[in-house]
């Protein structure tokens, strides 16, 4: 299969999973800044794109985060990191879900790696989706805690969006139509700083 089929298989690939929303001038802007096109990235580390291409399809290493309206399959900058410390694609499943007591809550969590949509994390690792998972859990919880409005309260709840602020992107209009409403960050860091600010 040649590069050109590749691409293509690999956008339809994209739009299944992320559904067929179009890119604007601010979005296409937001993923070069935030992102790298895979040919620039393979460039560099000495990969052969399509290779590259075939194991995304192949579900060894996830879709690209972002299509930009050229074209451009936008991807993080450390995409082969985790597979690196894995040993190599062909152990990087096996690898990754052992972060997971779970074993089922770790075939969902490497699906959801799978599927590109983790743009959410300057990094991502199972660590970092472990934690992001349990910040957005606790600051959703400690909004209903019967001690609400207290300075302590407020000084804990603070503390949980901070750390979470320093994990999560900005995001991007995109993201609110793939994911069909707001983003973890309007709901647990922009609206919770709007309504508790602090003292």
């Amino acid at each position: 299969m040649c590069g050109t089929d590749l691409k293509q298989q690999l956008a339809e690939r994209f739009r299944e999973v992320n559904g067929i929303h179009l890119m604007t001038e601010a979005d296409d802007a937001y993923a070069s800044d935030q992102f790298v096109p895979l040919e620039k990235l393979c460039a560099v580390r000495g990969y052969d794109s399509d290779a590259v291409r075939r194991l995304m399809l192949g579900r060894r290493l996830p879709l690209p985060g972002y299509l930009r309206s050229d074209g451009a399959e936008m991807v993080p900058a450390d995409l082969f990191a985790l597979a690196d410390e894995a040993g190599g694609t062909e152990l990087l499943e096996a690898w990754f879900t052992a972060h997971w007591d779970d074993p089922a809550a770790g075939r969902e969590e490497w699906e959801a790696y799978l599927s590109g949509q983790y743009v959410c994390l300057h990094s991502v690792t199972p660590a970092t989706i472990r934690r992001k998972n349990y910040l957005t859990t606790a600051i959703s919880a400690t909004v209903s805690e019967p001690d609400a409005g207290s300075a302590q309260w407020l000084e804990h709840l603070h503390a949980l969006v901070d750390e979470l602020d320093v994990l999560e992107t900005a995001f991007t209009d995109y993201d609110r139509l793939r994911f069909g409403g707001p983003t973890s960050r309007e709901i647990c860091i922009d609206a919770i700083r709007a309504r508790y600010t602090r003292m």
